[in-house]
């Protein structure tokens, strides 16, 4: 491998409600073939059924047991899943070892859509949820590592589309047509492997973490 390629971080990319790490097939390939190591995990139950905070738990669990500890990691999450990354990382301690975190069309401030189920995921992701005001009320906190939002204002699951922003970090627009093409649209797949090359704000010795 180049020393380009040894300096990339392990990438966790995280999925969003009815979804199982499949979805990222695309995405996963797309990255690998430019170097990096990408893992996905299946989040049970996949349908709302469980809160958020519950499903975070499952991705700490995962990262325990998948890598070396305190190893630097970027995350992705899509959808919910961009919200299930946000708990990890500013409640479960995600924030001292993810480097870079994107997210691609979550409902950073809920979706409408949400108002259709009952189940306890998708009242924590309706607008003005207690859920994300909590994780709202110090999002400044991702200014620690590289975060970045890509989203389209042409979303029908997230809506207003623009509940997929957040005020800080970067922010790339890709105007894909559908929620679920966001995960194949070219621009899309560009962006992210952009954000996941950026030099990290909070650097971390990588020999550290050598095994």
């Amino acid at each position: 491998m180049n020393t380009e390629t040894q300096q990339r971080n392990s990438v966790v990319l995280v999925h969003g409600i009815n979804d199982t790490g499949q979805v990222f097939q695309t995405m996963a390939t797309y990255l690998r073939k430019r170097g990096w190591s990408v893992y996905t995990l299946d989040l049970i139950p996949n349908n709302g059924d469980f809160g958020l905070e519950k499903l975070a738990q499952q991705v700490a669990d995962y990262i325990a047991d998948s890598f070396t500890a305190e190893q630097p990691l970027d995350i992705v999450g899509f959808s919910m899943g961009g919200i299930i990354s946000r708990y990890y990382v500013q409640r479960l301690g995600g924030i001292n070892r993810v480097q870079r975190f994107i997210t691609i069309s979550s409902p950073h401030k809920g979706t409408a859509i949400a108002y259709a189920s009952l189940r306890p995921g998708c009242l924590q992701m309706r607008p003005n949820s207690t859920f994300l005001q909590d994780l709202n009320k110090d999002v400044a906190m991702l200014k620690q590592l590289n975060f970045t939002s890509v989203w389209t204002p042409y979303d029908l699951m997230i809506v207003p589309a623009h509940s997929s922003r957040l005020p800080l970090g970067t922010e790339v627009i890709v105007p894909s047509r559908l929620h679920p093409w966001m995960l194949t649209d070219s621009r899309c797949l560009a962006a992210v492997a952009e954000a996941l090359s950026q030099t990290p704000i909070n650097c971390i010795d990588p020999k550290k973490f050598v095994v």
